[in-house]
């Protein structure tokens, strides 16, 4: 159990009535109901815990590399993250781990698990079940995933939709890996397995991603400015419905140039469920001519950590543009091998 930062660790500090970070070496006394979960855990805690909205690409190799450090020695991990950008570092983790055969498990919690009203407790044990669980000697989950309130969900499909309840995830264009009840039922027919049994890791990334977000009135001057940004490999496009921009002559002359000069353009609808699909209407058939990617039912989230790792990955601008359209990890429905 990795502990990163975020609302889950904290406890009340007496002396002055303000919340600290506990020692995750005493989770047992925190939490003892872990005392009946037929496991052993080791925990580990980041010297200086993160909020999760300081967290940045360097967290993320972090996190992964301390995984992969200790990826013999354990059958399962779960790290436990602030809630805001938790679906980023999930997504994140999924690409950089390829072919998993173990589960990482991602959770947090809305409350302090010193509260008493916390639903850090049930979500942070139902992690840990969930990956100790094993059948036939294997274990049932073998990607990343992120835990809460009684839902599994595969990390790449999640995104964080509330800041108030307690079931902040959801997973729109993807079924949950699990829902707890009295049982954890899982949905097997909807886990990810690799056929390749042996795990790849790559970890680095490289920040040369921008978006743009389309509303009703954005100037072409805005986007001359964003699109003529030399730093910036892959943009992404958030366009409307299934992937609709108000295209003009002008609008589509910069695309092409600048897919020309080789900077890659995604198309990503800002709709939280569906996909693109650039065969639909006649606007979303000219960014398909110009060579602008359909991102598919991809999420925000999965989208971004993935463009930075596949620019830190490869240089060749035609291997970037087939990889973001190749299934790594189950981030993509129609792609799902």
């Amino acid at each position: 159990m990795i502990y990163t930062g975020g609302t889950i660790g904290m406890i009340n500090d007496p002396e002055n009535n303000m919340l600290k970070p506990f020692d995750f070496s005493q989770i047992k006394e925190e939490v003892p109901e872990l005392n009946k979960i037929k496991c052993e855990i080791d925990a580990i805690s980041f010297d200086n815990p993160v909020d999760s909205s300081n967290v940045n690409t360097e967290i993320w190799e972090k996190i992964g590399d301390l995984i992969w450090d200790k990826y013999e020695g354990y059958d399962g991990f779960v790290v436990l993250h602030g809630t805001d950008t938790m679906s980023f570092t999930a997504s994140a983790l999924s690409f950089m781990f390829v072919n998993l055969t173990k589960p990482i498990i991602f959770t947090g919690s809305q409350l302090p698990i010193g509260t008493v009203r916390t639903d850090g407790k049930e979500n942070l044990i139902t992690a840990i079940e969930i990956a100790a669980d094993k059948k036939n000697g294997s274990p049932v989950i073998q990607e990343v995933a992120i835990y809460f309130e009684y839902q599994l969900f595969r990390a790449n499909r999640t995104t964080k939709i509330s800041s108030e309840h307690f079931d902040a995830f959801k997973s729109f264009n993807y079924p949950p890996l699990a829902e707890a009840g009295i049982n954890i039922n899982y949905n097997h027919s909807s886990l990810f397995r690799s056929n390749v049994k042996e795990v790849d890791y790559f970890s680095g990334f490289n920040a040369g991603v921008s978006t743009i977000v389309f509303f009703p009135g954005i100037t072409i001057d805005h986007l001359v400015h964003m699109f003529n940004n030399p730093q910036i490999k892959i943009l992404i496009l958030l366009t409307y419905g299934a992937g609709n921009l108000p295209l003009n002559d002008q609008l589509i002359d910069l695309i092409q140039k600048q897919i020309k000069k080789g900077k890659i353009i995604v198309n990503l609808s800002q709709c939280i469920a569906g996909k693109v699909d650039q065969s639909k209407y006649e606007t979303g058939r000219q960014l398909e001519s110009v060579g602008v990617i359909g991102a598919e039912d991809m999420t925000f989230e999965a989208l971004i950590s993935k463009s930075m790792l596949l620019l830190k990955k490869y240089q060749d601008v035609k291997e970037i543009s087939k990889m973001l359209l190749h299934p790594l990890s189950g981030e993509i429905s129609t792609l799902d091998t």
